[in-house]
């Protein structure tokens, strides 16, 4: 397998810190951006990855900044070499429903979880098909494909993560970059881990697989798309849900 560069938005978080370690463990020199006031906790981060064996890299970044991400990928290209290999997992929740959703609540999952795809995607792509590789992947939502009650913007910063995704794919597709969305289902973490145990399970009941999935089954779809063979695979939405929802 190639070395190459991947570098992953919110790459400290849950699910961002289990794609790092399946990348880094395939062999990829691995980079996991975070928020500019949290680089304390990022360097915590990096040191808990040293300890469990993997050496990874941290870029400081404001992913809903044009200008932000523009410094980052020239400092981690400048450091590192060009950058092969994106994920797109940078992502909030702020729930209300529209009736009581504020415009700063709209404007900041908006500007995170969608415009940070474009701010991002933006700064790799010419690179990327000047080489002619690349692999870019966007961590979206079962919610994006079904909506959720509370969850407008959420839900429509996660649709447009697709859109972009089509799009791009199509532009890009015979320069060898592939462009794919990820959708999670519920998945466990400290957040779920913290719901009262009767809402956890009234959570998997609704599962056929009978289980929340687990940050290494999305790290696991992640990698897979991001692999050498996996060249033919572009403008897809690939659930990882348990069944939970079902398209075609």
């Amino acid at each position: 397998m190639t070395k190459r560069v991947a570098l992953v938005t919110g790459g400290t978080g849950g699910i961002g810190t289990e794609i790092c370690k399946k990348l880094a463990r395939q062999g990829h020199v691995v980079v996991a951006n975070y928020l500019p006031a949290l680089q304390a906790e990022a360097e915590a981060w990096q040191q808990q990855m040293k300890a469990e064996g993997l050496d990874m890299h941290i870029a400081a970044g404001d992913v809903s900044s044009f200008q932000s991400c523009a410094d980052m990928i020239q400092d981690i290209e400048s450091r590192l070499g060009p950058i092969d290999i994106l994920v797109n997992c940078a992502g909030i929740t702020k729930d209300k429903t529209l009736r009581k959703m504020t415009e700063d609540q709209w404007r900041d999952v908006i500007n995170i979880n969608l415009n940070s795809v474009f701010n991002v995607t933006r700064h790799v792509v010419e690179g990327m098909t000047s080489r002619g590789f690349g692999r870019v992947v966007n961590i979206s939502s079962v919610n994006g494909q079904k909506g959720q009650f509370g969850q407008a913007n959420y839900s429509a910063a996660k649709a447009g993560m697709h859109g972009f995704t089509m799009a791009v794919a199509q532009e890009t597709a015979a320069k060898g970059v592939t462009v794919n969305t990820v959708s999670p289902g519920y998945t466990a973490t400290a957040m779920t881990d913290a719901m009262p145990e009767d809402v956890r399970n009234a959570i998997v009941a609704q599962i056929p697989a009978g289980r929340m999935g687990t940050t290494a089954d999305i790290a696991f779809t992640v990698a897979m798309l991001c692999d050498e063979e996996a060249g033919y695979i572009t403008g897809a939405n690939i659930p990882v849900n348990g069944g939970l929802f079902t398209s075609f």
